[in-house]
């Protein structure tokens, strides 16, 4: 991979950077050179990986709520930033279910907040908002591929506020970061599927939940071993997001909504997902099927061939390696390595298949 010297003194914001998505982009984003600001409300679990990387010394920390539009608006205008990746959120289905008003909060008027904020903060050049696979209407069907222009929906409260989310970035950008009005602001709408990796201690995620398993010598529930899911470790979508944010840079046209998902063959179910995991583990646990559930879909897959297409964005680890990549990374977390420079060092080897 070449020298990517485009990121060198960007200045650069991710709200939610203290969750597990947005530790890895903020270290990422550090080691390419950019001045990285973060606004986030406090590590929701222990652990975490934002303190077990310390990646408090790898960004200038503001710890707020994006439903506080006056904090969130003072802290834009005092650090000025580029270029910004919206990944605040609530992001688990289940706690949708138990606190709706919550979730719809967060996700939908928090996500009203960043845009605003960031439209009266003339520094800012770019908008990219994390979205989420569910946010489509899903009927369902097996060899359905979403594509960006499918119609939007959701039958939870979680794929409801994403489904949300996205018209008020579709409103804004119609509104006030037009690609054909003077404003030399635009946003983009990133769809990614279910994102695996290193240090997410998330409840009700599988491989966090196996993960779990195999360090406490405990068992699992697994509710639906037949769901099919778009698995990829989360260093492919973030370069996704990461490429992206370097077209729109230079050329407005790239606003708009992106998929960035695996490859159709890259697909697998629950059941075979946790199959693999013991196979890399080395061992075995109690797996039970948990039939006290909420309305979960069986079948979800992105097309990502916009992506692929157009800003030449590739998926580059097979099922096996993302899997791997991450047991990996709970197995020196276990042995107490250090996992700052453990997680550095797979950042650098992603890059290096680049």
């Amino acid at each position: 991979m070449k020298e990517n010297k485009f990121w060198k003194g960007k200045k650069v914001l991710v709200t939610g950077h203290t969750g597990f998505k947005g530790t890895w982009l903020t270290l990422w984003l550090n080691s390419l050179g950019a001045e990285v600001y973060g606004y986030s409300l406090d590590p929701l679990s222990i652990p975490n990986l934002f303190q077990i990387t310390d990646a408090s010394q790898e960004c200038h920390s503001c710890y707020g709520d994006i439903n506080n539009l006056q904090k969130l608006l003072q802290y834009m205008t005092t650090i000025q930033p580029q270029i910004i990746f919206h990944l605040a959120a609530q992001p688990i289905v289940g706690t949708s279910y138990e606190d709706p008003i919550n979730t719809f909060n967060t996700n939908v008027l928090g996500t009203a907040h960043v845009l605003e904020a960031a439209r009266k903060t003339k520094s800012v050049k770019i908008v990219i908002n994390i979205s989420s696979d569910k946010c489509y209407e899903n009927d369902d069907l097996p060899n359905r591929l979403f594509n960006e222009e499918d119609r939007l929906g959701g039958n939870d409260p979680y794929a409801a506020s994403k489904a949300c989310a996205e018209l008020v970035i579709k409103a804004y950008r119609k509104s006030y970061f037009n690609q054909d009005s003077q404003s030399k602001q635009i946003v983009s709408s990133v769809r990614a599927g279910n994102v695996i990796g290193g240090g997410d201690w998330s409840k009700d995620r599988l491989l966090p939940d196996i993960s779990r398993a195999f360090i406490e010598g405990k068992g699992i529930k697994i509710r639906k071993p037949n769901a099919v899911r778009p698995w990829q470790h989360v260093l492919e979508p973030l370069n996704g997001y990461l490429l992206l944010a370097e077209k729109m840079w230079v050329n407005k046209e790239y606003s708009g909504d992106w998929n960035f998902g695996p490859m159709d063959d890259k697909y697998m179910t629950v059941e075979k997902l946790v199959n693999l995991s013991m196979e890399l583990w080395g061992k075995k646990i109690n797996v039970e099927y948990d039939s006290d559930y909420h309305y979960e879909s069986t079948y979800l897959k992105l097309d990502s061939s916009k992506a692929i297409q157009k800003i030449g964005w590739r998926p580059k680890l097979t099922k096996k390696e993302s899997i791997e990549w991450t047991v990996q990374w709970y197995k020196n977390y276990i042995s107490g390595n250090d996992m700052k420079l453990f997680t550095l060092t797979q950042i650098k080897d992603y890059q290096s298949i680049l």
